[in-house]
């Protein structure tokens, strides 16, 4: 991934500039971003996923008369969706990268942000004058065009209020300042929390590339259950020897005080107890992600993660889909590589020890990866 060169995906920017000068600062049109792109599923395909129970997926429906929306949770058989020819319908189809190998693919495009921050690919078809209303959202957005024409209205949002009493979000005051027909091939950045309002101009289909900003609040709250799992193996023992008599029973002990911020204090502060926890966090897979036990490795195979497994690392563990694994030295390097390029040769694989070989063995066995001719993709 050559990041000091221009990138017509990026409108001629290089990744390097685009993370400067518009990533969570503006909003980046870009015309012609993918010229010739086609849908990676067809209407019938994506309907036949949003059919799936492992697969989320939402129906908005513009109605004609008060509350004047429709908000339904799939799966959606095929006679549940509404006609094609009645206008003003969307579907929306979470996750598709992890069920269809050419959406993994147009995701992969997007590789120069962090995948710690990706959260997955969005297809939202929708019939003339669909859409799902202005709103905004808290997380960094690339809108790729991929079918037919949809109409952008955006605009930075002074007022977050949204109307009440509806099964969608729509913000109360709605305030564009630019206006952009899409066409197959253009794409639209936006940053979190910029106002934006989608409408189908005709048949149309888009791909929401979604890069998720957890939440300082939820953030603390998963890391601290996590920590909490090693912490409860603490048998460090209370003890108040000093503690004199006390006319004041339904007093709290300042000692015992003291040893309760000790204790969570002493595990928080273990920075390496904190990177797993995180590491293992991010790296969790969706909760209607699971896999299926794969082939045995050959010497021959090299080897690709399988498009639902989530892999990163740091200075001390790999990661990946939520448990770790301390690597050091070629092992790690090797591991590295894998996170980064999704596959390793069968040629690389044996730079790796014996124990590292067997444990990317017994990922084969999980279905976590993939045996593959050398070359293949993930």
């Amino acid at each position: 991934m050559e990041l000091s060169k221009a990138w017509p995906l990026l409108g001629g920017l290089t990744p390097q500039q685009f993370m400067k000068r518009y990533w969570q600062k503006k909003p980046l049109l870009v015309r012609q971003a993918w010229p010739g792109i086609e849908p990676p599923l067809s209407r019938a395909q994506l309907f036949e996923l949003a059919s799936r129970d492992d697969v989320e997926s939402r129906l908005v429906s513009q109605l004609p008369k008060a509350p004047g929306w429709q908000l339904r949770r799939g799966a959606f058989t095929r006679r549940q969706l509404p006609a094609l020819s009645r206008p003003a319908w969307t579907l929306l189809v979470q996750g598709v990268d992890l069920h269809h190998d050419g959406a993994h693919e147009l995701l992969n495009r997007f590789r120069f942000v962090p995948d710690a921050r990706l959260d997955d690919l969005m297809i939202s078809y929708a019939t003339d004058g669909g859409g799902v209303g202005p709103h905004l959202d808290s997380y960094d957005v690339f809108l790729l065009q991929v079918h037919g024409r949809r109409r952008w209205r955006i605009g930075p949002v002074t007022d977050d209020r949204c109307l009440d009493d509806l099964p969608v979000r729509i913000l109360q005051n709605f305030q564009p300042n630019e206006t952009w027909d899409l066409e197959p091939g253009d794409m639209l950045y936006l940053p979190p929390r910029w106002g934006h309002h989608g409408i189908a101009l005709g048949e149309c289909m888009t791909c929401s590339i979604g890069f998720k900003a957890p939440l300082r609040g939820e953030l603390a709250s998963d890391l601290l259950a996590r920590l909490a799992d090693g912490a409860a193996e603490d048998r460090k023992l209370y003890r108040d020897a000093s503690q004199s008599a006390t006319a004041q029973p339904g007093r709290i002990p300042e000692e015992l005080q003291l040893f309760a911020a000790q204790a969570v204090q002493t595990h928080v502060e273990q920075a390496q107890a904190l990177e797993c926890a995180l590491g293992e966090l991010l790296t969790e897979p969706k909760a209607q992600v699971w896999f299926e036990s794969s082939d045995t490795l050959k010497k021959t195979d090299g080897v690709v993660l399988d498009r639902r497994s989530r892999m990163m690392y740091d200075q001390r563990c790999v990661y990946l889909n939520g448990e770790s694994f301390r690597a050091a030295g070629a092992d790690a390097k090797w591991m590295a590589r894998l996170a980064d390029s999704r596959r390793l040769s069968s040629r690389e694989l044996q730079q790796l020890s014996k124990p590292a070989r067997q444990l990317v063995a017994d990922w084969v066995a999980c279905g976590w990866l993939r045996p593959a001719v050398d070359g293949a993709g993930s």
